[in-house]
């Protein structure tokens, strides 16, 4: 008697069912998401402090900005409960990164600003692609996947201004939410011409990377009316 395989189950008159391309973009979206969550608690609690916020804010700030973009995209695409209530990590982390923030801000004060702008570029586009594949997942129309990972990058971004009171920084900012939806829009182009989810999410985080920095570099700006 062999070991049955859940990996390899076959469908009467069909061939087996690979269920390997689901489980390396379940990984890829965990990696990104995870990765891109350190990153933008950081940033929150960077935020925060700087906003005069006490050791609280600080930490409801690092959760926001690093889980709110992934709970707005996991409610509107009918993931529920959103990875960030379900999967204990995603809260811990934000929490442990935005204390450290706390506890070393003198550090991170010190820190180059190009440092830290590279670093934000990075999780947004660690956040834009694990955005789109989630949304590809759960077979989301490939347009709105991409609009679910510009949410994905930029809704803790958003939640974040408005706590402190402020115009959110990506309407107004040099391209920004722009660089998350190219990202996003590439990951979806790549996945239909049938990369693996690792190559698409690697060519959509480039993508997103190297526009967002470019517009930094060069102070890049979407057309506005002159108020």
């Amino acid at each position: 008697m062999t070991d049955f395989d859940p990996q390899n189950v076959t469908v009467a008159g069909d061939r087996p069912l690979d269920r390997r391309p689901v489980t390396i973009r379940r990984h890829v979206v965990l990696v990104a998401d995870l990765a891109g969550t350190v990153v933008f608690a950081i940033e929150g609690a960077h935020a925060a402090i700087r906003a005069g916020l006490d050791l609280l804010g600080v930490l409801v700030l690092s959760f926001v900005v690093a889980l709110g973009g992934g709970i707005i995209r996991d409610l509107l695409i009918g993931a529920t409960p959103p990875s960030a209530i379900r999967d204990g990590r995603y809260p811990l982390l934000a929490f442990v990164a935005g204390l450290v923030a706390f506890l070393l801000h003198l550090q991170i004060e010190s820190v180059p600003a190009m440092l830290l702008t590279t670093l934000d570029a990075a999780g947004l586009a660690l956040f834009a692609v694990a955005g789109a594949e989630k949304a590809l997942e759960f077979n989301i129309h490939p347009f709105i996947a991409m609009l679910m990972g510009a949410m994905t990058g930029c809704g803790g971004g958003v939640i974040r201004d408005m706590l402190l009171a402020r115009v959110p920084v990506v309407l107004v900012t040099d391209i920004y939410a722009s660089a998350a939806g190219v990202g996003a829009a590439v990951v979806v182009v790549a996945r239909r011409f049938g990369c693996s989810p690792a190559a698409a999410a690697g060519m959509g985080f480039v993508a997103c990377f190297t526009l967002r920095m470019a517009a930094v570099h060069f102070g890049w700006q979407l057309p506005r009316i002159a108020g």
